[in-house]
Parts: structure tokens; sequence; C-alpha cells
């Protein structure tokens, strides 16, 4: 069952993000993005205050850097979208359990450490390339109590 609701539209969309953000970490680097983009809707807080939907989520201002390229406009294929259904029905893994953040820090051929903060959030954990970063309870408990 859904944890946040979604059409057709909204899985189209988020396949298209998972792809664009993280294609070249496999099927779980794109899963844990969109453990990211669900946990954002769902905890109401820090930069994510009144998020609802998917849309909304992909579509705020510097979120993700993956808008400014083309493969995002490119069709979604169907091994995404099976992926984004996923996340949208609260299937989470670790590092994107309860995290809000992450990015790649370096290139692919010159990877670079894990900041040990992002935005004042401690980092916790790696996947591949990718840097995940959850919030303290302090800042924002509830992204801890939505499944």
């Amino acid at each position: 069952m859904a944890v946040v609701k979604a059409r057709s539209s909204d899985i189209d969309m988020l396949a298209r993000l998972l792809r664009a953000e993280a294609v070249g970490e496999g099927e779980m680097g794109m899963l844990l993005v969109g453990n990211v983009g669900i946990n954002r809707i769902r905890a109401n807080c820090s930069d994510f205050k009144g998020l609802r939907t998917i849309p909304q989520m992909i579509n705020q201002p510097h979120a993700f850097e993956a808008l400014q390229h083309g493969m995002f406009y490119q069709r979604s294929r169907d091994k995404e979208r099976r992926l984004a259904r996923r996340a949208v029905n609260g299937e989470r893994h670790w590092p994107g359990k309860f995290s809000l953040w992450y990015f790649r820090p370096g290139t692919a051929q010159n990877p670079l450490p894990c900041p040990p903060t992002w935005y004042n959030q401690p980092n916790v954990g790696r996947y591949r390339l990718h840097c995940f970063y959850e919030p303290t309870a302090k800042e924002c408990q509830n992204v801890y109590n939505t499944f």
C-alpha cells in the first residue's frame, strides 16, 4: 500500500528522477534516491515543510541537480517505474531509510570522502558514490515516525 498518494504520472516523474539522479548506482542506488524523496514528503520538517506530493518534492527549487540535465526529461522505463512504485509503497533501505539529503562528492573518476555533515546533518553512510545524511531527532523527529 502506498505511503504517499501517487498517480501514474507521479510514478513516471519519480522514475525519471531516479534514473537521472542515480542510474550509475544501480537499482539499489536509484531506490535510495526514492527513499530520500518519499522521506521529504512524509517528514514535513526542515527544508521540506509543506511538501505533500511527488511533483512538489521533485520541483522544489534547488532540490535535484538532475532537473538541469536532459536525462530527467527522457521517457521513463519499466525498470525505474517498478523502483518508483517500491519507494512509494514504503520500501526503505539503509542509508536512505531516514535520510533527507544525499549527494555525490567528487566525480565518478575521482570520488571524494563523505563530509561528516551536510546542511548541518550527520552523515549516516555511503552507497557507492553517494553520501547520505539523516536529520537529527531534534531537527526532524517526524522523519523517524513516518512508517
